[in-house]
């Protein structure tokens, strides 16, 4: 029974049914088959919701949102230019570079699509980038975001896995940089060879002062909540409350663009998404307590064991397994139905249960910029009002720099391990 309603799941979304009712219908039948009272419905979905680092995540989102109705991005886009803008690839570095500094604060790929990618793809374009090389570039930048800390899926693989978040948060740093570097090197072969606009000059020591003051207080966010995090200091759930504190803070009195308007309308769209994150993280909670009741996991496990004497083979198997779903299903979906499944199972394979949760979030990471589904892939063609097949034919390049570096995170876990193992 439960490989039906699993099979009815996925039914019910290739028919275009919205994530959440394709996951909930089958649900249903299911305990209406089975005779079971409706209340344990609402039971499980308040359930699955009364958790303590889940907190962390609606409180990500309005970080993002806050900084996006402030000068908080403008200032930090200015300064990325400032200091990299020379660079060959000119602003597509700045995108980059940019996207690396606003992931140290929203957490999210689609934030920093919508949010920073508006003025990203503009300041692209005025300087006469096309639309799809502009396009291309932010989504791909797009992906530092929930690798590096804070980051929003990571915080929930952590919930649902029961792995430190901590530890995940911290495993993301080298990756993301990793990421970054990897992305400015693409940038700049493509900027030689198509000939991409760059600033005239390097900027003067003047006038990385001078820009580097408005972003200053932006930039200090991510430091604080790195050095709390390692030190113990405090929890992601903090963290993210102490970065709305001081977001509020900064953006009142240093930059004075926080409005009565712009708060209500950043908690109105805070509100809007975390309900369409929660209703998922509920939903499948009930799903994933059907598979574990029908006992799906143990024959998950089962097959998974047999790679038990070759990790590597596993790792590799699962990356392109992940590779897979993410063209089809976002990050939060696929989190919470088969990451409960697979992490103990692979755990016991003697893969390293944050080693893991960074390859699997990477993988559904470029899934977001893969069709069918694609989130970001929509997002940033709307945003630049480009066709998607069009940011499709320059993403290639990209694709080969992001499973570069989702292959040396796979096969050389020390790059993720290193920092945390710190916390030891």
């Amino acid at each position: 029974m439960g490989f039906l309603v699993l099979g009815g799941f996925l039914v019910l979304f290739l028919m275009g049914f919205p994530v959440v009712l394709a996951i909930i219908l089958p649900a249903v039948v299911y305990l209406l088959a089975h005779n079971q009272p409706l209340d344990m419905i609402a039971q499980r979905l308040q359930y699955s919701l009364d958790s303590y680092p889940l907190l962390a995540v609606p409180v990500f989102i309005l970080v993002g949102n806050l900084m996006n109705s402030t000068g908080v991005t403008r200032a930090l886009f200015s300064f990325a230019n400032t200091l990299v803008g020379r660079v060959y690839g000119g602003l597509a570095q700045v995108n980059v570079f940019a996207s690396l500094i606003f992931s140290g604060m929203s957490g999210a790929a689609l934030a920093d699509v919508g949010g920073l990618g508006q003025i990203e793809i503009k300041g692209m374009v005025d300087k006469g980038f096309r639309k799809a090389d502009a396009a291309a570039v932010t989504v791909a930048s797009a992906t530092v975001g929930p690798i590096f800390p804070p980051s929003i899926p990571l915080i929930i693989y952590g919930a649902v896995t029961g792995v430190s978040v901590v530890k995940l948060l911290l495993g993301g740093i080298i990756p993301g940089l990793l990421c970054t570097g990897m992305l400015m090197i693409t940038v700049a072969i493509l900027a030689r060879r198509r000939n991409w606009p760059r600033a005239e000059r390097w900027s003067t020591r003047q006038e990385i002062v001078r820009d580097l003051k408005p972003a200053f207080p932006a930039l200090l966010a991510p430091v604080v909540l790195i050095s709390g995090m390692l030190s113990g200091y405090f929890t992601p759930t903090e963290a993210a409350s102490i970065c709305v504190l001081y977001i509020l803070i900064i953006s009142h009195f240093y930059y004075r663009e926080l409005t009565l308007r712009g708060l209500l309308s950043s908690a109105l769209e805070t509100v809007k998404t975390s309900c369409s994150i929660m209703i998922i993280i509920a939903a499948a909670s009930l799903f994933g307590w059907i598979l574990a009741v029908e006992k799906v996991p143990q024959v998950v496990q089962g097959l998974v064991l047999h790679f038990k004497e070759d990790p590597l083979i596993l790792l590799l198997v699962l990356n392109i397994f992940f590779l897979i779903v993410g063209m089809f299903l976002d990050s939060t979906t696929s989190t919470l139905l088969i990451i409960p499944m697979l992490a103990p199972p692979v755990a016991a394979c003697g893969i390293d249960p944050v080693h893991l949760g960074l390859v699997v979030i990477f993988n559904l990471m470029i899934g977001l910029i893969t069709p069918p589904m694609g989130l970001s892939l929509f997002m940033v063609s709307n945003v630049a009002k480009v066709s998607i097949k069009e940011t499709l034919k320059e993403l290639p390049p990209y694709f080969v720099c992001l499973l570069s570096v989702l292959f040396l995170i796979t096969f050389f876990p020390k790059l993720v391990l290193w920092i945390p193992n710190m916390l030891k």
